[in-house]
């Protein structure tokens, strides 16, 4: 089958059971999805739903049991484990819940350090490339501060910086405000809003219907399978509180 050169990501008939259990787990079952170039889309659910296991299982974080994913034609899952990390270091970025930074680093040097790692001969771009992250992000006057001399918001903001460093082709998040307060939640959405709307594709994990009501599209979990979507177009400030509402009485119809 031909690549759609608009398609950024395709998974088809996915699967992934746990057999360390008795029964074994199924956490994912059949799940076909397809996201666009330049999509923002939500993954939503309840607990157990299988959102963060489709998560891994589509950015090649874990391999599913059975079924494809493709990333731009790709076939990610015909890949060794070490041509699946090359691709994951150059052209995915990942933001988790914690920030998982080197704590014998300070930010900057965190931030750095896949940049350099996927291009050791490059480091003055690399640097260049950060520093201007940083700046835009607000964070370059933290940037020789230690991971436990600045705020969850500005960790998460470092999260973004790093998940940039090596120019992605698609980010995926899981949870990035889900240990964060409401101010410092909104501070995170909307540096994610500013990157999608420079076209970067995003997928995020979410729990919170005020993040996902900044994506284009959400879609929603049931016992490992995909059960419905909802279109919400581009995301606009003044169209926020609706949007949320809107979004909530969906949810809360699909047993949210």
């Amino acid at each position: 089958m031909p690549h759609d050169d608009h398609v950024m990501l395709e998974s088809r008939d996915l699967a992934k059971t746990y057999y360390s259990t008795e029964p074994p787990t199924q956490v994912i079952n059949g799940v076909d999805l397809i996201v666009r170039k330049g999509e923002f889309l939500v993954v939503m659910g309840a607990s157990g739903s299988g959102k963060s296991s489709l998560l891994y299982s589509i950015s090649g974080m874990d391999r599913p049991t059975s079924g494809t994913v493709f990333l731009e034609g790709r076939d990610l899952t015909s890949l060794s484990d070490v041509e699946m990390s090359r691709v994951r270091l150059t052209k995915m970025g990942f933001i988790f819940q914690q920030a998982h930074f080197l704590s014998n680093l300070n930010i900057r040097d965190n931030i750095l350090l896949p940049a350099f790692k996927a291009a050791p001969k490059e480091k003055d771009a690399a640097v260049a490339r950060v520093d201007a992250i940083m700046e835009r992000f607000g964070i370059a006057h933290i940037k020789q501060h230690g991971i436990t001399q600045v705020s969850g918001g500005q960790l998460q903001r470092a999260s973004l910086c790093r998940a940039l460093a090596c120019e992605p082709s698609i980010l995926f998040a899981d949870e990035p405000t889900g240990a964060l307060n409401s101010s410092m939640s909104t501070e995170v959405m909307e540096a994610l809003t500013e990157v999608h709307s420079d076209g970067t594709t995003l997928v995020m994990v979410t729990h919170a219907p005020a993040c996902a009501a900044r994506a284009d599209r959400v879609i929603y979990l049931r016992d490992g399978r995909l059960v419905d979507s909802r279109q919400l177009g581009r995301w606009s400030k003044e169209q926020s509180t609706q949007r949320e509402d809107d979004l909530l009485a969906w949810l809360r119809k699909l047993g949210f």
